[in-house]
């Protein structure tokens, strides 16, 4: 039985350079940073508020966090779940649990109690290494939940002591900067002590390349959390095709990565965990995007590599104007997550003199699918070439096995080394998106002569604002525990500032009045803040099928031609 192979016609469109295929990786990730220590060992690796941390610093700080964890009983193959913001003990975390040939399950520490909760319930974890400020969240988790080996993290500590120092002022605005920062905590173990361990021996047995390295959680339709289960091999493989994307970017050559993304998202996870690692480069880490703070990095280290979404390019393109600050010098940045217009592209690329792309992919692909080229020839409005390796077909929806007509929209499904084997502890849901070993991506698009790809539909309903997804259904479970809702359908509506935006239609129940301001309340009490609905309209009755279901497309349709005329 032969593989089928479908045309490639992307490959021509390629800049020059870019190979069309990649020999398989072998290793792990682990081998990312030693590589760089061994071949960078004084070069900055990483720069949080000023103070930075060489590639030597790094692997041994890596080496010391493994033991730690060990002396902690972190096992191979153990879940370790990491909830923190963009700091430098995020990255020594994550390569620590991996060294061990444990799993790293990445959270958002922004997301309620609820929301985590669920996650925990889904992964089980029993070790985690946690910010300060989520800590006491962790700890009220049921006895069947229980974490027995939590480590809390102060990211202050991790500042330069000028930096430290003035958070300690006995002044308002201080004091309120390290509230954001920190929170007192007890009963845990702390970061320091875990670092404070003698190195992990050489002789300690690394990951296998096909062995688990990651759990990265994707919203589905229903809002049940799903972990896609990333192996060291698609990791390790899709850092290897961003780098085969920019041969330009010379490994070592003082690159420069902004990680103004979060580091628990896909997208800022490869590009900057393990992409800016393999580079050798400086990681800049940003625990939120501040304009301002990206700006006065970029006056003495312009980003060579910028991953980013419209919104933080808008801001940034802003920031910049205000303050006549030159974003000249940063020469590559990319744009994913949601569709970049072009109006944006124009003036970002006049101010930095290099380019602003968009890509494309999922979490379950680690992430990214394809890229346009970056290069003269890429084409505003699609998400450009599927990447070195990475084969795409466009299928009929309902007959995923046929190919459509040349041009003509279908489902994109793809296969690749970057592409997951399965959900973790879900093997109904890993099923039902596969296809005779191609993935099933539930977006339309279509392909044109050159292999430029252009989303023009989704079948799934997610929403996806700002760059992160958001599961209707998990919306509405929240709208409809509120007493005074009946019923309610949440649909996404164009944005010109996030992509789409949240947005919910409710049934009152009988006799009630209500306040939706009190409503999106009550929402922002279960879920986290980009989930809960930006507007709601109250309505008398949902479309529903006659099985009962709410059709969301009518409903979107419908407040569509209200709120636009169209």
């Amino acid at each position: 039985m032969t593989t089928y192979e479908p045309p490639r016609p992307w490959i021509a469109s390629y800049a020059e350079g870019v190979p069309e295929d990649l020999e398989p990786v072998t290793g792990s990730l682990i081998d990312l940073v030693q590589a760089s220590a061994r071949d960078y060992p004084d070069a900055p690796a990483l720069q949080f508020f000023g103070r930075t941390t060489s590639y030597r610093e790094l692997n041994f700080a890596i080496d010391r966090a493994a033991a730690g964890l060990r002396d902690q009983g972190v096992a191979p193959g153990d879940p370790v779940a990491i909830v923190l913001p963009n700091c430098p003990q995020h990255i020594i975390a994550f390569y620590a649990i991996l060294r061990l040939g444990a799993v790293v399950v990445e959270h958002n520490p922004l997301y309620t109690p609820r929301e985590l909760r669920k996650q925990f319930e889904d992964h089980g974890a029993r070790h985690a290494i946690v910010w300060s400020k989520v800590v006491a969240t962790i700890q009220e988790f049921p006895a069947d939940l229980a974490v027995t080996s939590l480590v809390s993290v102060d990211v202050t500590k991790a500042m330069p002591l000028g930096t430290r120092l003035a958070l300690r002022l006995p002044v308002a605005k201080a004091r309120e900067a390290r509230s954001a920062l920190h929170a007192r905590v007890s009963g845990t173990v702390t970061w320091e002590s875990i670092v404070a361990t003698a190195p992990l021996p050489v002789s300690h047995p690394k990951p296998e390349t096909s062995d688990l390295a990651l759990i990265q959680y994707t919203s589905g339709t229903t809002g049940t959390p799903k972990g896609a289960a990333l192996t060291h091999r698609n990791l390790l493989s899709n850092a290897a095709q961003a780098r085969a994307w920019v041969p330009s970017i010379v490994r070592g050559d003082g690159c420069v990565v902004y990680a103004v993304l979060p580091m628990f998202h896909a997208y800022g996870l490869t590009l900057c965990l393990t992409f800016a690692m393999s580079m050798g480069a400086r990681l800049v880490l940003f625990p939120r995007f501040d304009p301002d703070m990206v700006l006065e990095v970029t006056k003495k280290h312009p980003a060579t590599f910028l991953p980013l979404v419209p919104p933080i390019a808008d801001r940034l393109l802003a920031a910049a104007r205000a303050k006549g600050v030159s974003l000249a010098g940063t020469r590559i940045a990319i744009s994913g997550a949601m569709a970049l217009p072009h109006e944006l592209v124009v003036p970002f690329e006049a101010a930095s003199g290099g380019y602003l792309v968009e890509g494309y992919g999922l979490s379950e692909t680690s992430p990214v699918l394809m890229a346009n080229p970056v290069a003269d020839n890429r084409v505003p409005g699609t998400v450009g070439l599927p990447l070195p390796g990475t084969e795409i077909r466009v299928v009929d929806p309902d007959e995923p096995t046929r190919d459509v007509a040349p041009g003509a929209p279908g489902e994109l499904i793809v296969r690749g080394p970057q592409v997951f084997a399965e959900y973790y502890g879900k093997r109904e849901e890993t099923e039902k998106v596969f296809v005779d070993g191609w993935f099933r991506t539930g977006d339309i698009v279509t392909v044109d002569d050159a292999g430029f790809v252009r989303i023009v539909d989704r079948i799934k309903e997610l929403i996806i604002t700002g760059g992160f997804n958001v599961a209707p259904t998990e919306v509405e479970i929240a709208l409809r525990q509120h007493p005074q809702v009946d019923d309610a359908a949440v649909v996404g509506l164009p944005s010109d500032h996030s992509g789409e935006e949240v947005v919910a239609a409710i049934v009152v129940a009988p006799g009630e009045d209500i306040d939706v301001e009190a409503v999106r309340e009550f929402v922002r009490s279960i879920l986290t803040a980009y989930k809960v609905p930006r507007r709601i309209f109250v309505v008398d009755e949902l479309p529903t099928s006659l099985i009962g279901k709410v059709l969301r497309r009518q409903v979107r349709d419908a407040l569509l031609q209200l709120t636009t005329g169209t």
